[in-house]
């Protein structure tokens, strides 16, 4: 057995200068990496994320999720001490993450520009509801706002009712992993050129790009053709959609020839499974009113559990619609190490999301839980020069400020 690797970011300093979701989970995917990441907040809210639900003993589940694994520093830059502070850790950084409204951190001289002169290396990431570009860049917006737009929510749904909200925050998420991807295309770019630039993420844009079938169904039909509202399944791919069964829902994704031939005995018998018109995808799309009923007719007679066990035996996929609790107990989520349990200073043991990288040769499980508000202060004033008094100085003044429960934790 070979010794494990370095996991690829150890030695890469992240500055995340972000609150809620978007940044957050970006930097957070950054520490797992590898990175160290700081996270830096002001005091005395802190990342707005501290104040969303789930709490317990009056510790966010939200920001304890998409804080693993990071520093806590919390400091006054209204004060020179606190400015001083910050433009040391800059010169010190690799990669910066904000995620305000554009135009914002420029006027508090956090900007590209003015965190550039100070460290030219440094990869400076932004993400935005709609970039730092185009007529509507000065609007805020959330992921709410942005799955709006982007298409995605008109397509959910039943015909002629309204789209519901996507329960899990897609806007920012996907943003937030195109983030992980652009940094470090960045950090690669940079030994070649010796600089870092400012990369510019729109959630907007994030979503758009998502499309893979609409945009090029109205693009290349000249605008005749816009995927619509379908309800439980799809128009252009019969048979792939959810299922009733008696005790539950599961999902069917026979749309390829091979698998509806296996499917249609199964559920129809030997004259349905003979159909000529459903020989194709484009015949079962057409007659996709006569084969749906045939299917539904055939899970609203079973359980999940029998529908799934006959659809494995004739090798077609099938999943039953599991809820959250489900999910987190599943045999296959707990083998591949999708939930992680940490250790945190006042709650002690909790169980959360793992993030999805799985390398050979080195773990990217966060075993250190998110920090607790401002508790690396003294640590990391330390690191950067500042000596025992002044960092004193700077706590007895709120210039360094962390929460009640960071006192007697070594720091």
């Amino acid at each position: 057995m070979t010794a494990a690797q370095a996991r690829p970011l150890e030695g890469i300093r992240v500055i995340d200068y972000s609150h809620f979701l978007a940044g957050p989970y970006l930097s957070r995917c950054l520490a797992a990496l590898g990175a160290e990441v700081i996270k830096v907040e002001r005091p005395t809210e802190g990342d707005a994320g501290r104040q969303h639900p789930f709490f317990i003993q009056g510790q966010s589940g939200y920001f304890l999720q998409q804080n693993m694994g990071k520093k806590g520093l919390c400091v006054n830059l209204k004060d020179a001490r606190g400015r001083e502070l910050m433009e040391k850790l800059v010169a010190t950084a690799d990669v910066f993450v904000e995620n305000y409204r554009p135009g914002a951190l420029a006027r508090l001289g956090l900007g590209y520009e003015a965190l550039s002169a100070l460290n030219p290396g440094l990869v400076y990431c932004s993400v935005s509801a709609y970039g730092h570009t185009g007529p509507e860049s000065h609007r805020a917006g959330f992921g709410l706002i942005a799955e709006a737009r982007s298409g995605i929510m008109a397509m959910i749904g039943s015909p002629g009712e309204a789209p519901p909200l996507l329960r899990i925050a897609l806007g920012d998420m996907v943003t937030g992993i195109h983030g992980v991807a652009a940094v470090n295309a960045a950090l690669l770019g940079r030994i070649k050129s010796g600089r870092g630039q400012h990369i510019d993420l729109s959630l907007y844009d994030c979503l758009v790009s998502m499309h893979e079938y609409a945009g090029q169904c109205y693009t290349l039909s000249q605008g005749r053709v816009k995927p619509e509202q379908s309800g439980h399944d799809l128009p252009d791919s019969t048979l792939y959609g959810v299922f009733a069964a008696r005790d539950g829902c599961l999902v069917i994704a026979a749309q390829v020839d091979a698998s509806w031939k296996r499917l249609a005995p199964l559920v129809g018998g030997e004259a349905f499974a003979a159909d000529v018109r459903f020989h194709s995808p484009q015949g079962r799309n057409a007659h996709r009113q006569e084969i749906l009923p045939v299917v539904r007719a055939w899970t609203g007679a079973r359980t999940v559990a029998q529908c799934l066990a006959a659809l494995d035996a004739v090798d077609v996929p099938c999943a039953k619609v599991q809820d959250i609790g489900e999910v987190l107990e599943d045999p296959q989520i707990r083998a591949r190490g999708m939930v992680v349990r940490q250790h945190h200073p006042v709650l002690g043991d909790v169980d959360l999301l793992n993030t999805p990288f799985r390398f050979s040769g080195c773990d990217t499980t966060l075993r250190e839980p998110a920090p607790l508000m401002g508790q690396h202060n003294r640590r990391i004033a330390a690191e950067l020069g500042f000596c025992a008094a002044d960092i004193e100085a700077m706590v007895r003044d709120g210039v360094l400020y962390q929460e009640a429960a960071v006192a007697g934790l070594e720091t």
